[in-house]
């Protein structure tokens, strides 16, 4: 039975040895599993193993993947946001963004995710009731972190990354609190002063860093390859690599989040959409390469449908990426051939 790392629960057993990619045998065959092992196989990136048939399928509304992240990246996360929101009241008052500051909470919020594979929960559990520019803040730095690793970058560059998306949004610290934060869609006019968000946060980071990638990716990362973008209709090689990079983080963490005076979407819908930009405002290679990571995430979570049925994916349709095979009980359900059905919802 061979399944995604994704779907291992403590007590599977492995069917034959495992090896990493430099040939190491990391773990034994017929080795029952705890919570460490599987940790263990994340860490040394094994995506897929075989295990031993399972006596008994049960549910696991409380998983050892929610408890983990709950106990070991929440109050870490819960704090980066506090940190994010102190950054943004000291400009507000006058005061220079203090890069020690930044420093403290980046390493700490990227140490406590760099070993996790499974993006897709920690999006699902890491989505509170916090205010929604904090939030989306710590979530475009983690994404872009994860996104630069996905794309080769060392750990050092990927960290930089992560940091530019932490700052990415520091410009709104300077729109004033009644437009950011209003209960309704925008007029022309207060759009055109949220742009300039772009523009207040490139000057407040060359403040405090002088001339610095934050401060670029802190102007571009609302520029399009396509030159649709702002402030300065930039296009294609025009555009600093890793403001693309926080550029398809930012769409998709504003995409799935739930505002005053917006529904979130679905987390596997966003990536659909995500996919179509591709072929015209975002990079193609950063999008896929998101993708191609994020979906084998879906895998062993629970899908609610638009007739309230709900089963766990267990296979990703090869020709309709974003259509995936459900079990529901005792049938499989295509979604790729019941065009009628979608997914509403993913649990954990």
């Amino acid at each position: 039975m061979l399944i995604h790392v994704n779907q291992l629960q403590p007590g599977d057993r492995i069917m034959t040895d495992v090896f990493n990619d430099f040939g190491v045998n990391i773990m034994s065959g017929g080795t029952p599993l705890v919570r460490a092992d599987i940790e263990l196989l994340m860490k040394h990136r094994i995506n897929y193993v075989d295990i031993l048939p399972r006596q008994m399928e049960t549910d696991r509304p409380n998983s050892w993947k929610t408890a983990h992240v709950e106990s070991h990246v929440l109050p870490t996360y819960m704090k980066t946001i506090s940190s994010v929101k102190k950054i943004f009241d000291s400009i507000q008052n006058g005061e220079q963004l203090l890069t020690k500051d930044l420093d403290d909470f980046t390493k700490s919020m990227i140490s406590s995710i760099q070993e996790e594979r499974d993006a897709v929960s920690l999006l699902i559990l890491l989505n509170t009731d916090e205010e929604y520019t904090y939030q989306h803040s710590v979530h475009v730095g983690m994404l872009a972190y994860f996104i630069s690793k996905w794309l080769g970058y060392p750990e050092e560059e990927a960290q930089l990354i992560g940091r530019t998306g932490f700052l990415h949004d520091i410009g709104k610290s300077k729109v004033p609190a009644h437009i950011l934060n209003k209960p309704a869609a925008l007029t022309e006019e207060e759009f055109e002063e949220i742009k300039k968000h772009t523009n207040y946060g490139h000057d407040i980071i060359i403040q405090a860093q002088g001339p610095c990638v934050e401060a670029a990716v802190a102007l571009q990362h609302h520029e399009r390859i396509d030159g649709s973008g702002y402030p300065n209709g930039l296009t294609g090689e025009q555009i600093h690599p890793y403001a693309k990079i926080v550029a398809v983080a930012d769409t998709y963490s504003a995409m799935i989040s739930k505002r005053i005076y917006k529904q979130s979407k679905d987390l596997l819908c966003v990536l659909k959409e995500l996919y179509q930009l591709s072929f015209k405002n975002l990079e193609p290679k950063v999008v896929h390469t998101f993708i191609e990571h994020m979906l084998p995430s879906f895998i062993g979570k629970v899908a609610v449908l638009n007739n309230d049925q709900q089963g766990e994916i267990v296979m990703i349709n090869p020709n309709d990426l974003f259509r995936p095979l459900i079990k529901m009980k005792a049938k499989f359900v295509d979604l790729s051939e019941h065009k009628n059905l979608e997914i509403v919802r993913i649990m954990v």
